[in-house]
């Protein structure tokens, strides 16, 4: 089965988190099948891009999206949404 979850990267204390779709009993940070975005809580304002095609790609393939990421999707969206008014 495939999620959608985070990774981390970057150094100690300096956290920056791609978006990966992975097999579910795969590592945090082990192998995964394809990047779809990335989020850097430490900027100012919040980093965050996400590829919204293959994200719903993924899900109609069975990928689950955590809790975490199910968040970082509405908020990403609600950006944009914004950015267009």
């Amino acid at each position: 089965m495939l999620a959608i979850r985070l990774t981390r990267q970057g150094a100690k204390k300096k956290p920056f988190y791609r978006v990966v779709v992975a097999e579910k009993r795969a590592k945090r940070d082990g192998r995964f099948v394809e990047i779809v975005g990335y989020y850097n809580p430490c900027r100012e304002p919040v980093e965050l891009k996400l590829d919204h095609d293959r994200i719903s790609y993924w899900i109609k393939c069975g990928a689950q999206p955590t809790d975490t990421v199910k968040n970082l999707i509405r908020k990403s969206e609600q950006q944009q949404q914004s950015a267009g008014n």
